[in-house]
């Protein structure tokens, strides 16, 4: 228990553009999954697991994002880092401006995924990294592992049939001294100018030096979605349906909100157009491995 991670550091600074018009007039963390907020549901899991510190960066209606905190998670602390060039730049900016923010272990997590809360368990200790064997919707980072289930190697680009690689799931937990050897990497690409990158090639350069190491921790293919696009917000919410009001006991509640949902809540401002019809689904490709988002 002594190495449980309580601090978890979200990325929100993006701009959503694939999922417009949803993030018109809200960042792409407050669209709703079956009528949830996927920030909602994401900071009832971190809870559920004991998470104390929230650092988020943010970048794009930050404002939205302090006010949703501010009335959804009053029991936990947050700390807010300012993305002022989140428009061109990507998320290994964000990352990086994070670096004087934390300095103890962390769970690192992008602020656009749905998944079962159990799973988060066995990432609370630190030099985890998620992921999950590969379905036909899944593009971008994969990585391969060694005989003890580590990371040996990450690929920008997977073939569906590759057996021997498994797709990344964009959450990680760093030790403070594996930070330490990160912050300084970070600091290079930066300083070179190399601020449309993503993390992740960071963490590529580093595992092959050897100078970082991950052991693998398997979420379940069928309980997690990345959401990208609209097509994305329908294949979540099969996943994830929505679950009536009379089903929720009267004692599952954590602190100040419901475990259904901080979203519920009487007194938060209702986000409009922002739970998907699945009867009127568009279909728009999700991000080439590559393209900027």
């Amino acid at each position: 228990m002594s190495k449980h991670i309580r601090t978890a550091l979200l990325l929100a600074a993006g701009t959503g553009s694939r999922l417009r018009p949803l993030t018109l007039d809200a960042p792409k963390c407050l669209t709703e999954v079956s009528g949830e907020p996927i920030l909602g549901r994401l900071i009832d899991n971190l809870r559920l697991q004991g998470i104390k510190r929230l650092v988020v960066v943010t970048g794009y209606l930050d404002e939205c994002i302090r006010e949703f905190l501010g009335k959804n998670a009053p029991d936990l602390q947050v700390d807010y880092i300012f993305n002022p060039v989140y428009r061109t730049t990507n998320n290994i900016y964000s990352l990086w401006l994070a670096r004087k923010a934390i300095e103890e272990s962390f769970v690192l997590i992008e602020s656009d995924l749905v998944f079962e809360e159990s799973m988060l368990e066995s990432m609370l200790v630190p030099d985890k990294i998620a992921i999950s064997k590969i379905l036909p919707w899944m593009n971008g980072t994969v990585v391969e592992l060694n005989s003890n289930n580590s990371v040996a190697a990450f690929h920008v680009s997977h073939d569906v049939n590759d057996a021997k690689r498994y797709k990344t799931v964009n959450i990680y937990s760093l030790s403070s001294q594996s930070w330490q050897r990160i912050t300084k990497r970070l600091d290079q690409y930066v300083a070179d100018n190399q601020v449309n990158e993503y993390y992740e090639t960071v963490f590529a350069d580093m595992v092959r030096d050897g100078s970082l190491e991950f052991d693998a921790v398997f979420f379940d293919k069928n309980k997690w979605y990345e959401i990208d696009c609209v097509k994305d917000l329908h294949e979540a919410e099969l996943m994830f349906p929505r679950v009536p009001l009379d089903t929720i006991s009267e004692t599952a509640h954590l602190g100040h909100t419901s475990c259904l949902s901080p979203a519920k809540s009487t007194n938060i401002p209702k986000l409009e157009n922002k739970r998907l019809r699945s009867d009127k689904i568009v279909h728009i490709g999700k991000l080439a491995p590559g393209e900027k988002p």
